[in-house]
Parts: C-alpha cells; structure tokens; sequence
C-alpha cells in the first residue's frame, strides 16, 4: 500500500534509519576528505550532530510530527559539530520551520516538498559566502529536481529526491576543482546523501541495522575509541592486538589495509595506548568516561564573575596548558578529528562566569558551530574571533587584555592574528596530488597557511623546507608546538636551522603533546 501521508511516528522512523545509515557508513565518509591527512572527520561530525537529535527525539512523549520535528532540530542544533554538522542541523530546521507553519498531524507529499524547499533555504541562510560543490549544493539540486513535480506517494517522491541527490552528488568534482584534483566527492554531501538514503529506505519500508559494536560486560570506566595506523601492514595480526587489549577490557578491532578502528572499555587507559603503540601510529583519539557526568561543571554562586573572559579550543596536553597560562578561563578539548559542538560552547560560556566572552575556535571547522552557540548564550556578550589555527590563537591570546572591553580585545587580537604565518607537518594516508605536489601514503606534508607545499618521506626535510618557505627577512618570532613522538634530537636540528634562514629570529620551543601534527609552528 502507498504512503499517502506522514506523521509523527513514520517521521521518527525515518530520521532514526537515517541516522542509522550515516553511522554506518561513518568511515567511508571519512576517508573523502580532500587532503590526506589523519583527521578526516565529517563522517563523525555528522553522525554525532544527528545522533543528539537522535536522542532529543527518543526521549519526546509526544507523538506530534510538529513536536518531534522542533525535538530532533533542537537536538541537532545542540550537537552540531564542525561545518558540517552545522548545514545538517540547519536543514532540519528548516524542515521544522515548514512542519510547525503547516500545522497538521500529517503531511502529504505537496507538504514535503516545502519543507524541502524550507531545508534549503535555512541551510544556504546559515553560510555568509556558500561554496558550490558541497552538501549545500546536494541539498538545493535536490529539492530543484523535484520542485515542480507532481507525487501521488511518498515512495515517488523521496525515489525521485533520492535519485536526484545522489546525481548531485556524484557531479560535485564538476564544481569543486579540488575535489576532482583529489578524486573523491564532498563527503559532506555524501553525509547528507546517506541521511536522505535512510530516510527514503524506510519509507520503501526498509528499515537498517545499526553496525554497533556489542554491549560491554563490565562496568569499566572509559569508552576509548581510536585508529591505528599500522608501520608494517604485511607482518600485522589482528589476533596479536586483540590479544593484548583483551587482557585490559571489551574490545573490538576492525581492519581496513593499514587502518584499524578499536573500540574498547577499560580501565587503564594509559596501558591500552602504550600497548596499540607498538604497531602503529594513534590517531582519532576519543574518550569518554562513563561513570561521570560529561557536562562542563557548574559555576559555583559565590565566585566572582569577571567582566572579561576568553574560550579556546586546543589539542595536546602541552598547548592546552599554555593556553590556560596565556589567561583562558576556559579550554575545550578538541580540534583535530574531534570538533567541539554547540552545546560544548554554550556551557563553557556559563562556566566562563563573565559578562563579555572572546571564543577562540583555533580551527576553521570549529567556527560554525561557536557562531551557533552565540545566538544561545544567554546573560553574557559573546564573540567569535575567527582564528583557524592553533598558531592564530596562540599569537591572538598574547594580544588578550582583560583590563580592555570587548570592541579593543577583539581589534588587537584580529590584528595579532593577522601577522601570523602557520606550519604544519604531518603524515598523509593516501597517495594523491594536490596543487602539483605528489604525495605518497606515509610521506611528511608541509601545510603553509592550509595548502600542503611540501610531501617527502623524511620528516626533518619537509619541516625545513617548510621553515624556509615560511620564514623571511621580516619574521621576527618562531613558536613550535613539538607533538608526541618527536625526540629531542629532531627538535635541535631545527633550533640549529632556523638561524640560517634567519640569524634575528627568536625561536621558543613548546611540547604541544598534540597528536596528528608532528609540528604546529607559529611563524611571526
């Protein structure tokens, strides 16, 4: 029988398989990202933006299509993480927005389309400068292919809207140069492309299963989730891994060639990592304690708020700490592979206990959903200074005064950013070209304010090349963030280097602890 109209309960359905089909294709997504660098994460931004709406929806009573919808949104909007995390939860929006204007139990297919049409519009809306070739552009083919139609069913329409979007998608290389250079599609669209696959699959009745890892056994502390990205892939045996974490928890090992992902619950953190090192590389490090409350802690009623505070967000033990010396009153955990969402930022606000608030994202992907989080915060005055890198926070927080107002801090600290170069060097996990420069899986990239100028398999010489391309007759500063794993040794060549380049230079020398970036390197 055709499904002539939705409501409450076939919405939930179909947002749930939705983000049902995302998760499981988490990792597919991941690995679309453009560069080649370990930190792919719009798989996990999305999955998790939906997952909160998810949840939000799960717990709802009601069973109004016009209550879930405004739910799920609320919930997307909360979780959103990273650009996007954000465009998907503006989309939903929109499709609330349209529900709650219609006002009816049940929508028919005429009604779908404008809340379509209404996903579209929020969505571009939420983008100052939106770029073609993104999920943006999925989104708004999609809903163009089916505007003027007429459907009789759900199942001709969300066919239809389904085929559409995956034309799109598969046509983004077209209108995005570097993603054909790359050869991949935007993997944001094709986060959007699996969400609207499960919604389309329930309506055809259809409903998919959640590839989730077993319940735990035990009651251990951690939730630790990472990959490994492995020296000798040949002589590997899943068995000799498995083996050794079984001993310290419930765990679970996928392989994917040099790629393993690990889930396991523990309590020995320190021992878990320690003992994965010893074949690989750790990247996408996530941890969660499940025995404590993740939420930020309450500010206590009898501290003294201040007039002025700044929020940042930092990877690496050794960063975060000298963010927090630097006047931070509060630093978020995340970056890299781990986006920050809304939510974090609109507690951290609270915790920050001040009447004007400067957050310091410190990564382009981070932006978005801080902007989100300043049209929630509630009691104070909060900015969002657009510093992408760790480096532009770093020479911004030096240009923080908490004796100015808000409009002074805000204008030095874009001025200090302004002046700074950023270097940064990593591994690749793919073999690829990008801007003419051919780059092998496992080779040292040198990133120069986000384009990759240099890729060879010997670190030290790709951090040179990159220091010489950076540094001129008119630097006057060098900060290097050392990440884990670089030995002493590396670091003096370096110190011993960057005098030729530029014998004024005063070089400091930071253990960032970061993961992922053997060098984040602040050139001033």
């Amino acid at each position: 029988m055709a499904i002539n109209l939705v409501n409450g309960k076939m919405f939930k359905k179909m947002v749930t398989n939705g983000a049902i089909n995302l998760k499981n294709n988490c990792e597919y997504i991941n690995s679309l990202n453009v560069f080649p660098v370990p930190d792919g994460d719009t798989g996990i931004n999305m999955s998790m933006t939906i997952d909160s709406g998810i949840t939000e929806i799960n717990k709802c009573e009601s069973d109004s299509i016009i209550d879930l919808s405004k739910i799920f949104a609320r919930g997307l909007l909360m979780g959103a993480r990273g650009n996007s995390g954000v465009s998907l939860s503006q989309y939903f929006r929109g499709l609330s927005v349209a529900i709650k204007s219609l006002q009816k139990d049940s929508l028919t297919p005429t009604d779908f389309l404008y809340c379509f049409e209404q996903g579209k519009e929020i969505a571009y809306r939420a983008f100052k400068d939106p770029v073609e070739g993104t999920m943006l552009t999925v989104i708004r083919e999609s809903y163009e292919a089916v505007k003027d139609k007429k459907f009789d069913s759900f199942e001709d329409l969300f066919t239809a809207y389904f085929e559409a979007a995956k034309v799109s998608e598969a046509n983004t290389p077209n209108l995005l140069p570097v993603l054909k250079e790359a050869n991949v599609t935007d993997s944001g669209g094709e986060g959007f492309l699996k969400v609207v696959e499960g919604m389309y699959k329930a309506i055809m009745g259809e409903m998919i299963t959640a590839e989730v890892e077993k319940e735990t056994k035990n009651e251990y502390e951690y939730q630790l989730n990472y990959k490994l990205v492995l020296k000798d892939v040949e002589s590997f045996q899943i068995s000799d891994l498995r083996q050794d974490l079984s001993l310290k928890g419930d765990v679970e090992i996928e392989q994917n060639g040099q790629i393993l992902s690990v889930k396991i619950s523990t309590d020995d953190l320190g021992r878990v990592l320690s003992l994965s090192e010893k074949f690989g590389s750790l990247v996408q490090v996530e941890v969660k304690n499940v025995k404590l409350n993740d939420e930020l802690p309450e500010v206590k009623e009898d501290a003294p708020r201040k007039d002025m505070a700044v929020i940042t967000v930092a990877f690496g033990d050794g960063i975060k700490e000298t963010f927090k010396e630097l006047g931070c009153a509060v630093v978020i955990n995340g970056g890299q592979t781990m986006n920050p969402s809304t939510e974090s930022f609109v507690k951290a606000c609270k915790e920050a206990n001040a009447d004007n608030v400067i957050i310091v994202p410190n990564n382009g992907n981070v932006i978005m959903a801080a902007e989100q989080a300043t049209k929630l915060v509630e009691g104070c005055n909060v900015r969002v200074l657009h510093a992408k890198t760790i480096a532009q926070g770093y020479a911004s927080l030096i240009a923080f005064d908490e004796t100015q107002d808000l409009d002074s801090n805000m204008s030095d600290m874009e001025e200090a950013m302004a002046n700074v170069k950023t270097g940064e060097v990593t591994y690749a996990v793919r073999d690829t070209s990008i801007s003419g420069v051919e780059i092998k899986a496992n080779d040292f990239m040198g990133i120069l304010d986000g384009d990759i100028i240099v890729s060879k398999a010997d670190r030290i010489e790709s951090t040179k090349d990159l220091l010489k391309a950076a540094i001129d007759e008119d630097s006057a500063a060098v900060t290097i963030f050392v990440g884990n794993g670089v030995s002493e040794d590396e670091v003096s060549q370096l110190e011993e280097y960057i005098p030729t380049l530029n014998e004024d230079v005063e070089v400091e020398i930071v253990e960032g602890k970061q993961d992922i970036y053997s060098y984040i390197i602040s050139i001033e």
